[in-house]
């Protein structure tokens, strides 16, 4: 056998800062992203076809294997990289909640990329795989290397953070799905419209605490927490649930929600918190992580 096994990271915007809407509808944004331990897992090994199983606690909310993301990402590598067969058993292994603010399917296809390449042998030149991963959606490069970054164009330009502390979390989605383009509908910014709000601009130097990081997010925004709030209430709840934790140094939505995190300072307040925010609400989905 040999299986590779590839982990499908949780994407966590800290900020997401709306910048204007494209004549074609697109919006371009700023985004500085960094991802969790929690994570879907991926394994994969040589087959004829590609065939895909799906399993986990989230498994069911996927709808059909054939309609995966993991499977297109599959394809489109074998299709466009030379050395990748196209057969594989990809397995995959749901424990994010889709529609979730993090990037779980980008994530998945990121992994199988990963997985592919190293199960083949094969290694890609950074453009090539930039260009394959812009055709998957725009937040697969970010996953692909799956390390701090800063976003920009239409999700789709990634680079290096600015230097980050390792910083603890708590993830909280109260379990319920949120599409991405009905947030940024509910936003309501027309095609040539910029938003109202300039986005606050990183230090070139970074941070070297996360009370630092905190203090600066506080003056930041995640300028689609408003819009998903108005469609599903209860990340105002979530996010007031995060802020009351003893030790949080601030609470926010992640990407278009209705994903919250709480960010913390220290292991041990971040891994009570969760246990108690979990045993309060056992209809959330909670998990307590670290960020890098």
């Amino acid at each position: 056998m040999t299986l590779v096994s590839e982990a499908a990271r949780a994407k966590i915007n800290l900020t997401l800062h709306v910048l204007r809407r494209r004549e074609d509808g697109f919006h371009l944004i700023e985004s500085l992203v960094v991802f969790a331990d929690a994570a879907d897992r991926l394994n994969v090994d040589h087959a004829a076809q590609f065939d895909l199983t799906v399993t986990g606690p989230y498994a069911d909310d996927l709808g059909r294997p054939e309609d995966n993301i993991v499977l297109e990402a599959a394809r489109a590598l074998s299709h466009g990289v030379g050395g990748v067969p196209p057969g594989a058993v990809l397995m995959l292994e749901k424990n994010l909640p889709v529609a979730s603010g993090i990037g779980g399917g980008s994530a998945d296809a990121a992994a199988c990329i990963r997985a592919l390449l190293k199960l083949n042998k094969v290694k890609v030149g950074d453009i090539a795989l930039a260009q394959l991963g812009a055709s998957l959606g725009a937040d697969v490069n970010a996953c692909i290397a799956s390390k701090p970054a800063l976003i920009t164009g239409v999700g789709n330009v990634v680079e290096p953070a600015p230097r980050l502390p390792r910083a603890h979390a708590v993830l909280v989605n109260p379990g319920v799905p949120l599409a991405t383009p009905a947030v940024y509908h509910t936003l309501g910014i027309e095609p040539g419209e910029a938003f109202p709000e300039l986005p606050v601009p990183l230090p070139a130097d970074g941070f070297r605490t996360v009370e630092a990081l905190a203090e600066h997010l506080r003056s930041a925004r995640n300028d689609l927490q408003a819009p998903a709030t108005r469609l599903v209430p209860a990340i105002a709840e979530v996010e007031a649930a995060l802020a009351a934790m003893p030790g949080c140094l601030i609470a926010r939505m992640s990407g278009s929600g209705a994903t919250c995190f709480g960010l913390f300072a220290g292991q041990a307040e971040a891994h009570d918190g969760a246990q108690w925010l979990a045993a309060d609400h056992p209809d959330w989905w909670v998990r307590a992580t670290m960020l890098g």
